[in-house]
């Protein structure tokens, strides 16, 4: 007790000495209260009231960050982490969460629904600052409170609108999981810190005392915090949430599902494996070789169950899938130099998915379908929106002239070069095996325009008004943006570096 108070001015002035690196989390923290106060009491006077903050929220927190962009610095005795790898997820995280706020208040003003919008963009505030906390941090406590705010927001945004017992079942699929994920990992993390006494997964003194420790507990205790990551991703053979909860939450929930978590989670992972790998010790091992066993199950699995889903949003979860699997090659293949090909891969495949989910939302408020089958035809009616969303699909396959074709063949590259000097053979594996699903993602990709375009729907039918145009016009907005960087991918390689 007397060294607590002894110690008591230090620990103030250091807590003090940090908020300023912590403005941008304070931002969406002041944005999650004020959401809160104008659900209970201004929403009744002005619907837009809670939606205005929550991208209020946003913006205000987006120039906060940048002021921190070539400054990198500690806080909060080295738990919060500022430098280019963070700030650039958390401007990616802040540009999804916008996005995925516009489509989720669209999509409920065509279905409109009786439960308040302005509890749902809390809980995305809530999300994004769990998001923002994993990003930041090399600390085992922050890490799991961080992944456990983005679950229980997620769980909660899962079964909000469940109003049938499929989407019933899909959110409690979704809990039950996610628990079960979470008291393994955080037993993992109890194992941890008895043998290491330390949290941070970058200290010497966590090293030294994971090298230690006995072998076959350490390995246990690895596998175990695992998979807790492994149940955020999504990679085989946590993945048998994924399937369901895709199909059975709104699209626009789906959507943020599909990509800003897994933003989080990779960047978090690629810290924990950078500092782990390089260390001549049996655990790097065992870290290296759980990565490759899993990037080429989790791509094969993904890619190969997609080809039979004939809804699409199940579809886009496989298909989601298989590119963590080529996230986590992503990871295998970099080191703290290059970075700036994982997060060119995250923000097309941010772009991808959000494009993908908006002009599915857009089809399914026209069609009241998420069935391929009942994309029969619809590319005659909507030319401008089958044309982008075939785009989209190419770019998600990895062919030229988009985005995608430029993310796959920059991380090929790093492949390649990782095994010319190391000779390894598994990186050629991964190599084979990437290209291999990619080439199998086409088929199941080119379902959008072979219904669309080339199979015959009713001609006699009256041509339906296209509902949801807002979320159309966004994802003909990314298209564009997928093929111009596509053509000058420099515009972000360049401002990554």
């Amino acid at each position: 007790m007397h060294d607590f108070v002894a110690n008591l001015p230090q620990t103030l002035d250091q807590v003090i000495q940090s908020v300023p690196l912590f403005k941008p989390e304070l931002a969406l923290i002041g944005a999650f209260l004020a959401v809160v106060c104008a659900t209970l009491f201004i929403d009744k006077h002005w619907k837009q009231s809670s939606f205005m903050i929550y991208i209020g929220g946003l913006l205000i927190s987006f120039p906060l960050l940048c002021q921190q962009l070539g400054q990198p610095d500690r806080g909060f005795f080295d738990m919060l982490i500022i430098d280019s790898f963070s700030v650039y997820a958390r401007m990616l995280l802040l540009f999804a969460l916008l996005v995925t706020g516009v489509l989720i208040r669209q999509h409920f003003s065509e279905k409109p629904t009786r439960r308040p919008l302005g509890e749902v963009y809390s809980i995305l505030l809530a999300a994004g600052l769990g998001l923002h906390l994993l990003t930041a941090t090399s600390n085992w406590l922050i890490a799991f409170i961080a992944i456990e705010t983005v679950s229980i927001s997620s769980y909660v945004l899962v079964g909000y609108f469940s109003e049938h017992k499929r989407q019933s079942e899909a959110a409690m699929k979704y809990v039950l999981f996610g628990s079960v994920s979470a008291a393994t990992m955080l037993y993992g993390l109890s194992l941890i810190y008895g043998f290491t006494g330390n949290l941070d997964f970058t200290a010497a003194a966590h090293l030294q005392g994971l090298m230690a420790a006995p072998v076959a507990l350490c390995t246990v205790a690895i596998l175990f915090i695992f998979t807790g990551i492994g149940f955020k991703l999504g990679f085989v053979p946590f993945h048998l949430w994924t399937p369901d909860v895709y199909e059975g939450a709104p699209t626009p929930i789906t959507a943020f599902l599909s990509t800003i978590p897994k933003i989080g989670a990779i960047v978090l992972f690629s810290r924990l494996v950078h500092a782990w790998l390089p260390t001549p010790f049996y655990f790097s091992e065992v870290t290296y070789l759980f990565l490759v066993v899993v990037a080429i199950v989790t791509m094969l699995v993904g890619n190969l169950i997609a080809l039979r889903q004939q809804n699409i949003k199940r579809m886009m979860a496989y298909s989601s899938i298989g590119h963590t699997g080529f996230l986590l090659m992503t990871i295998l293949a970099i080191s703290n130099n290059n970075q700036e090909v994982l997060l060119f891969y995250l923000t097309v495949y941010t772009l991808m998915n959000l494009a993908t989910f908006a002009f599915i939302d857009a089809i399914e408020c026209t069609t009241g379908s998420v069935e391929l089958s009942d994309y029969t035809g619809l590319g005659k009616k909507f030319p401008l929106l089958f044309t982008c969303f075939t785009i989209v699909g190419i770019s998600l396959v990895g062919l030229p002239p988009t985005a995608g074709f430029i993310g796959k063949l920059l991380v090929f590259t790093a492949v390649f070069e990782v095994y010319q000097s190391s000779k390894d053979i598994l990186f050629v594996l991964l190599l084979i095996i990437g290209t291999l699903t990619s080439v199998i993602s086409l088929f199941y990709y080119f379902k959008i325009p072979l219904f669309s375009f080339l199979r015959k729907g009713d001609d006699e039918s009256p041509v339906t008004p296209l509902n949801n145009r807002l979320a159309a016009l966004l994802g003909i907005g990314i298209t564009v943006l997928l093929l111009v960087l596509g053509l000058f991918p420099n515009i972000v390689l360049e401002f990554l570096r």
